[in-house]
């Protein structure tokens, strides 16, 4: 009697695939796709479930490496694993934004998070796409291999702006300050690295912008209008 043929190889993308494609699971990692830490309570809240549902998906999200945890005090706190776990849910999300239609866009929730969000540290979405479109034009970056680095006009610009930018502009090129990334719901570029790290991270912190609760996606506020029309001609629109 000859024995069974053993089982083909399973490229590990497909276990990874099914840990990510359960809908619970997928708000949890868009939630974290912001970049920072998140507390159970805080994803189980993003993702509309219980605290207990909310704890057995994040040890699947655990077992497939795709989550951190950070233990402070009585309570966990979770983010994603690294860059690349990032860059593959930008490129999944990209991927499944084709083909949708115009009307899909009409929900309050995708309004906001097409207008605005955070995009693992740095600013996605219509503002996001328009800020690096205004740095090209007002040559605040200039080509630098596969990205760009900040000119002397540039630091000059954004620091009269607010923005704590000083030396930047003597970066090397290896620092990778800024670099292009493909916005899923805009199909344009945005900009990632560095430098729109700290610009977001000031319009955060001096209320510029906030963020929406239970979401990644980023509203202006009335001191960000006034501050950033200089820089974002499309927040006078608001």
């Amino acid at each position: 009697m000859t024995s069974p043929s053993p089982a083909p190889f399973e490229p590990r993308l497909a276990s990874v695939a099914a840990v990510i494609a359960d809908a619970t699971r997928a708000r949890m990692l868009s939630y974290l796709l912001a970049g920072d830490y998140a507390s159970a309570g805080e994803l189980a809240r993003a993702a509309s479930v219980s605290a207990a549902t909310a704890s057995g998906h994040l040890g699947k999200l655990m077992d497939a490496e795709l989550l951190v945890c950070e233990q402070r005090g009585r309570h966990r706190y979770y983010k994603l694993a690294d860059d690349e776990v990032a860059h593959a849910l930008e490129a999944l999300a990209l991927m499944a934004e084709r083909r949708t239609h115009t009307a899909a866009w009409a929900n309050p929730t995708r309004q906001r998070l097409r207008f605005a969000r955070c995009c693992y540290g740095h600013l996605a979405g219509q503002l996001g796409v328009e800020l690096f479109s205004q740095l090209l034009s007002k040559e605040w970056l200039s080509p630098a291999g596969d990205g760009y680095l900040l000119t002397a006009q540039g630091t000059a610009g954004l620091g009269a702006l607010g923005f704590a930018v000083d030396g930047m502009d003597k970066a090397p090129p290896s620092t990778r300050l800024a670099y292009r990334c493909l916005d899923w719901s805009e199909r344009r570029d945005h900009m990632a690295g560095k430098l729109p790290k700290v610009l977001l991270t000031h319009c955060l912190q001096h209320g510029w912008l906030r963020r929406h609760d239970g979401e990644r996606a980023l509203e202006v506020t009335p001191l960000g209008r006034k501050q950033l029309a200089g820089l974002l001609p499309s927040v006078n629109a608001l």
